[in-house]
C-alpha cells in the first residue's frame, strides 16, 4: 500500500491523473487535451470501492484521492486494480465544488480523465485522455478533520458512457498533503 499512494500521487502531480483503458481495447475519446495546472493540496483515502464500474464493466480499486488544482480544477481519481495495466487510471473532474455544510462536499463532474499504460507519455508519465462528460460526486466528511466516510461519484460522458464510484473508507485517517499555496476555489457558505 506504501508505494501505490507515492506512484498515485506522482502520476496526480504530473497531471497524469487518470485515464482508462480496458487491455483489450481503448476507450475512444474526442476531446483535446486542457491546460496543465499544478496540485496544490493532494488528499489520499484508504478503504475499498464497493462499486467501480466504467462503460458497463465492474472493477476493483487500490485507493482513491482528491487532487485539489491551483487554477480550481480538483480530480476525484481512483488507481484502479488492473493486473494488466498498472497505469489504469479514472478521474471524476471539476471546477467550484461546494459544500452545504462542515462535513459535505459536492462537485460538478464536467470531464472525466482516462489514464491508462496505452497513453502517450510526458516525462515519463502517461497523459490522461480528456472525455466532456456530466455527473456529479459527493463526498461525506472532511479533509481538515482527516475523516471521510464516503466518496460517490456518478458521471456520463458525451458519447453516452457511465461510470460510477462508490468508495467507502476503512475509518483511517485521510493524508493530506499540501503542495503549494493556492485559492481556495470551494464556495462555502459557512465562512
Amino acid at each position: 500500500m506504501r508505494l501505490r499512494r507515492p506512484v498515485l500521487a506522482a502520476a496526480l502531480a504530473a497531471l497524469a491523473s487518470p485515464c482508462f483503458a480496458e487491455s483489450s481495447a481503448p476507450i475512444p475519446v474526442n476531446n483535446p487535451p486542457a491546460q496543465n495546472a499544478f496540485i496544490d493540496l493532494l488528499a489520499l483515502m484508504s478503504g475499498h470501492c464497493k462499486t467501480l464500474k466504467v462503460d458497463g464493466r465492474t472493477f476493483a480499486c487500490k485507493t482513491v484521492a482528491y487532487a485539489h488544482g491551483d487554477k480550481g480544477r480538483v480530480n476525484f481519481a481512483v488507481a484502479v486494480d488492473d493486473p494488466s495495466d498498472a497505469n489504469h487510471v479514472v478521474s471524476f473532474s471539476g471546477e467550484n465544488g461546494q459544500r452545504a455544510d462542515d462535513n459535505s462536499y459536492e462537485l460538478r463532474i464536467d470531464r472525466m480523465l482516462l489514464n491508462s499504460k496505452d497513453r502517450p507519455k510526458v516525462d515519463g508519465l502517461p497523459v490522461p485522455a480528456e472525455q466532456t462528460s456530466t455527473g456529479v460526486c459527493r463526498q461525506t466528511g472532511n479533509f481538515a478533520a482527516k475523516k471521510v466516510t464516503d466518496v460517490t461519484c456518478s458521471a456520463t460522458d458525451s458519447e453516452g458512457r457511465r461510470y460510477e464510484l462508490l468508495f467507502v473508507s476503512d475509518g483511517k485517517p485521510v493524508s493530506v498533503r499540501r503542495i503549494r499555496q493556492s485559492s481556495p476555489s470551494i464556495q462555502d457558505p459557512f465562512k
